[in-house]
């Protein structure tokens, strides 16, 4: 799996207004500059993870983004889905609409597994999980199993 510059911005925007004090809407001008992001394209992605329902935005003098549910109701995978599309595909179909034959037959079945174990994390952590630094145990298990920090 790759997470996208897209993504990675993403989550990193949305974690800045989970931050917020009383969910105050954020400009995007200051999302970019807290966390080091290009701000036409912080943009281009606000607009998607509004349009998904992740994110308000807020006119006005005092206006900007903030979340549009709480920090606890947002989980990661939703914010990557709204501004990449699913969370897996195999040349850009999902595995179920996949047919392998032969020697490669079981090959749907990995991708399939290979799809649930993605969820099985980025649908399991919360924005505010993550900004609380509380990581589900299972997802903290996972970041320090043997090897899981090595470059294969």
């Amino acid at each position: 799996m790759r997470v996208s510059a897209k993504a990675d911005y993403a989550v990193r925007a949305c974690a800045e207004l989970a931050i917020a004090p009383d969910g105050a809407p954020v400009r995007v001008e200051d999302l970019a500059a807290r966390q080091g992001l290009p701000v036409t394209f912080l943009e281009r992605i606000m607009g998607d993870l509004r349009r998904a329902g992740v994110v308000a935005s807020v006119r006005g003098r005092a206006g900007g983004h903030r979340l549009a549910r709480p920090a606890s109701a947002v989980v990661v995978g939703e914010i990557i889905r709204a501004v990449d599309g699913p969370l897996l595909t195999v040349r850009d179909e999902r595995p179920p609409s996949l047919e392998y034959e032969g020697s490669a037959a079981s090959l749907l079945e990995l991708w399939v597994a290979l799809r649930v174990s993605v969820r099985d994390v980025l649908d399991k952590v919360t924005l505010a999980e993550l900004v609380e630094g509380r990581l589900p145990a299972p997802v903290r298990e996972l970041a320090q199993r043997g090897g899981a920090w090595d470059n294969p």
